[in-house]
């Protein structure tokens, strides 16, 4: 049984966790038994009619679902070329998306006795949403995330506290999202025979990045449900999401793998240049590897560590991916292409303005790419994007770098000394791909 009826779900990974040349268990042995115990519950839950009602009650009560799905029509008519279309994964409880797997893994855990849930955040959705589903369930919570990125998404990390979770402020490295990860791992080594991991993406060793993106599945099942019905049965000829991991995307998706008409966008953050260490656009710079207990695509040194990543999206700073999103990238069957920060905070003001809708950063990077997509197709095609997050947590920090003497009343009407105007678009061409 597969959560999204996809054939493609259905019978990926393989029964060793691996989804092609990717994926796979790459953890230390001694975790051996912990990830058996989880891959043995979650495969009689998952097939459990009363796991599922109990699933779909607590994602339409707290969640929220269904997430609609909005035609944008003033920037569609401002462009002239396709249509664009949101499925609006920012107006689920705590903001994002990433509370639809944290629902289903607080669910996992008290079906498997455990009292505490572990993880790592970026932008922090991830973890106000695992500490919202814990408080729901009566779960311990303890959440790593990078001393840099909580800096920068103070507003979330007191969210997470107030909803009752452990914040572990992780300084090592570039303090982002990676060693969060690192630290968030370590801790669930330690942890694993009372606390599950609760892995914030498609990432890590088997079952997790097939748990979680079953979980996310809900979005494309909906999303191709809704989609059908605003245009009388016609499908989308493009669906587009950002990419670091693999979770919001990986949701989208499943609603279409099936579909060969329907091309898929992957869409990686170029950061500052597409020099090396200046971005996170994994799938497009980087090379085979092993990250986190998965092989995969790495960005990576000439020594085989992971190599310093920026964003200015907190989320989508990660020099990995998960092993899906690599096989389907590998296969074709997805297509990579990259946004800088400059092009996503203009399009942040842009959506703002136009649509009175404040994207996150991370879900900027996605409509970015749609907007510059839109402007070269004709008026028959349709584009669906996954908005997977909403903006409030970036706010101040857009301001504070990109309008300091404010945004005035006119659209685009930002410093320009200091950041990009809301209504202007940018070529990209980010060259060859490179290592060092």
């Amino acid at each position: 049984m597969s959560y999204s009826g996809s054939n493609h779900v259905s019978r990926i990974p393989d029964a060793n966790g691996y989804y092609g040349e990717f994926g796979g268990n790459h953890w230390p042995a001694h975790m051996g038994p912990a990830l058996e115990e989880l891959t043995g519950a979650y495969e009689q839950l998952r097939s459990s009619p009363d796991f599922r009602h109990e699933l779909d009650t607590v994602r339409t009560g707290l969640q929220g679902r269904p997430t609609p799905v909005l035609h944008l029509e003033n920037i569609s008519n401002q462009l002239g070329g396709a249509r664009i279309y949101v499925k609006r994964e920012d107006l689920n409880h705590t903001g994002a998306h990433k509370i639809n797997h944290c629902v289903g893994f607080a669910l996992l855990a008290r079906r498997m006795g455990k009292r505490k849930l572990i993880a790592e955040t970026g932008a922090g959705q991830h973890g106000v949403a695992l500490a919202s589903a814990a408080a729901r369930f009566g779960l311990e919570c303890e959440v790593h995330i990078g001393a840099t990125d909580a800096d920068k998404v103070n507003a979330n990390v007191d969210l997470m506290r107030l909803l009752g979770a452990r914040v572990v402020p992780v300084a090592s490295g570039q303090s982002t999202l990676k060693e969060a990860s690192d630290s968030a791992l370590h801790a669930y080594t330690e942890q694993h025979a009372h606390a599950l991991y609760a892995i914030g993406s498609a990432i890590g060793p088997h079952p997790f990045p097939m748990i979680v993106r079953d979980f996310q599945s809900v979005v494309g099942q909906e999303a191709r449900a809704q989609f059908l019905a605003i245009t009388d049965g016609v499908l989308p000829d493009h669906v587009v999401a950002c990419v670091a991991g693999g979770s919001n995307a990986l949701g989208l998706y499943s609603g279409f793998l099936d579909d060969p008409e329907v091309a898929l966008h992957a869409v990686e953050p170029l950061g500052k240049s597409a020099e090396f260490g200046q971005h996170a656009a994994t799938l497009t710079f980087g090379r085979p590897g092993t990250l986190h207990g998965a092989s995969s695509v790495v960005l990576q040194e000439n020594d085989g560590t992971p190599a310093a990543v920026m964003s200015i999206a907190s989320g989508l700073a990660y020099p990995g991916v998960g092993p899906e999103m690599a096989m389907l990238c590998k296969s074709g069957r997805v297509s990579v292409d990259t946004v800088s920060d400059e092009e996503a905070v203009g399009t942040f003001l842009r959506i703002a303005r136009s649509e009175g809708i404040i994207p996150a950063l991370e879900s900027a990077h996605a409509l970015a790419f749609a907007i510059r997509l839109a402007a070269d197709r004709p008026r028959r095609e349709r584009i669906l994007v996954n908005l997977s997050g909403r903006g409030d947590k970036d706010v101040d920090f857009v301001l504070a770098r990109f309008a300091p003497g404010g945004l005035g009343t006119e659209p685009g009407d930002v410093d320009r000394q200091r950041g990009p105007a809301g209504l202007r678009r940018y070529a990209l061409h980010p060259g060859k791909p490179h290592s060092r």
